[in-house]
């Protein structure tokens, strides 16, 4: 198990490079000029050519990305372009709390509500249960988070009142009940989708593993049908679970733009598209760097989990 865990983290040093580099160039390669922008429509391009050569923008691409890269190392992202005196690294912190927090809540809903649904529709096969939970997994699948979102605000918030339509409460200087009032929405919007594919799969996990010679073995027994499914045929779907789930979090870090702009939550996601209008380049490289990182810890996070929760992997 140590040998294997090592090995994973090993081969993040070449991953961590080429998504270093791919960020590098994403946002370089944009159209766009940060120093037009920063400079505003009167800038002369005398202005506009003096600071170019202050942020380095005429060196050629590798130097930018090597002095770039080398700063990241020490934990420095450099400053904003658009906000004068911000650092990167500063702003990224006061927005990542509500982004992490919205993903986790969105996950836990995604996780609660599918893997239920999911085991009840591999038990109830093609029955009207059954067929009503597939109608229930492809509307979730069909629906972007941002219709879905605009939906509950006008059935919940609007209609019935019953939660804000837009706002962030900290859990843990506003108190938990605020924070559910205004975040339950939002993770429902992003978790919805994720919640139907993530009842699919596990559906379609169960129902491979409940063919399987032992657990026809164990129904020639006379095992209950309730614990060959929640205890012996769960427990070996449990690695396609575990997938669904890692990947699930980094879809909701990736997708939480359009909710957290929807509903006027100060993430990550909103910074961005800020950032973006501005073409503020050092925080747009901060963000997606950053949410690259959690993406690649994600999945080591995942790798290891598997030689837990597989005993072939713990031999290796």
């Amino acid at each position: 198990m140590g040998k294997y865990v090592i090995k994973r983290l090993a081969a993040l040093i070449p991953t961590i490079f080429i998504v270093s580099v791919v960020v590098f160039l994403i946002v370089h390669l944009t159209p766009g000029d940060p120093a037009a922008m920063m400079l505003g429509e009167d800038a002369t391009p005398a202005d506009i050519a003096a600071l170019h050569n202050r942020l380095g923008l005429d060196d050629p691409l590798i130097v930018q990305y090597v002095r770039w890269a080398g700063k990241c190392l020490t934990g420095d992202l450099g400053y904003s372009t658009a906000v004068a005196g911000q650092s990167v690294s500063g702003m990224i912190a006061s927005h990542f709390l509500p982004t992490i927090l919205l993903a986790v809540y969105s996950q836990l809903i995604t996780v609660f509500l599918a893997l239920p649904l999911g085991m009840i529709a591999a038990r109830k096969r093609g029955s009207l249960t059954d067929s009503a939970l597939s109608v229930f997994s492809m509307a979730g699948i069909s629906l972007p988070s941002f219709m879905m979102g605009m939906g509950m605000v006008l059935l919940f918030a609007v209609s019935f009142r019953l939660m804000p339509a837009t706002g962030y409460k900290n859990p843990f200087t506003d108190g938990i009940g605020p924070f559910f009032r205004y975040m339950t929405l939002p993770a429902v919007s992003l978790g919805f989708i994720h919640a139907a594919y993530m009842m699919r799969m596990t559906k379609a996990s169960l129902l491979e593993v409940l063919s399987s010679d032992y657990i026809k073995m164990a129904r020639a027994k006379g095992v209950k049908e309730r614990k060959i499914v929640f205890k012996h045929a769960f427990r070996n779907s449990l690695l396609t679970v575990i997938t669904v789930i890692g990947q699930g979090f980094i879809s909701a870090l990736a997708g939480a733009a359009v909710v957290e702009r929807l509903f006027g939550i100060p993430g990550m996601g909103s910074l961005m598209v800020d950032s973006i209008d501005k073409r503020d380049y050092q925080v747009i490289q901060g963000i997606t760097l950053m949410i690259a990182m959690l993406n690649v810890l994600i999945n080591l996070l995942i790798d290891v989990i598997y030689g837990f929760a597989d005993p072939r992997i713990r031999l290796k």
